[in-house]
């Protein structure tokens, strides 16, 4: 997904759209639906609008196209304490849960034996839930995993 798709569905998939989400982002919903517009070059998203926007929506959509398109994935960080092993198993089960969606997009891809690019999009998309799902199942284990003693490594 493109930055200003991702910044377009954020103001536009926000309860109350761009009417309830301009004054919290202290601006106008004609400024704001301008701005998320793909096809307008007026009213340019800044960098302050979309930390904003993800701020307030609690919608990290932006984040992670901003990641993918440049090789990179966003793991949310636990503030929680340590974890337990029911944690783990959760993540094990998005783990597979991913990588069967994984299976799906591919197995739709080449289901009429041609590929498209927007097949790819959804392979891609499919692939870095995988991926965010595994770094999360990592991060939670290293968590867990006792301090190395003096003299190990």
């Amino acid at each position: 997904m493109s930055l200003q798709d991702a910044f377009y569905r954020t103001v536009h998939d926000y309860p109350g759209g761009c009417e309830s989400l301009a004054p919290r982002m202290g601006t106008t919903p004609a400024v704001l639906r301008n701005k998320a517009n793909p096809n307008t070059t007026q009213n340019v998203v800044t960098l302050r609008d979309a930390d904003m926007a993800i701020a307030i929506t609690g919608d990290f959509r932006l984040l992670h196209a901003l990641c993918a398109n440049h090789g990179h994935v966003a793991i949310r960080v636990e503030a929680e304490g340590h974890a337990g092993d029911m944690a783990v198993l959760e993540l094990v089960t998005q783990v597979w849960a991913a990588n069967g969606n994984v299976g799906a997009a591919v197995d739709a891809t080449l289901a009429d034996g041609r590929v498209d690019h927007r097949e790819i999009k959804d392979v891609r998309a499919a692939i870095y839930r995988t991926q965010q799902a595994m770094l999360s199942m990592l991060a939670r284990l290293e968590d867990m995993a006792e301090p190395v003693a003096k003299g190990q490594s």
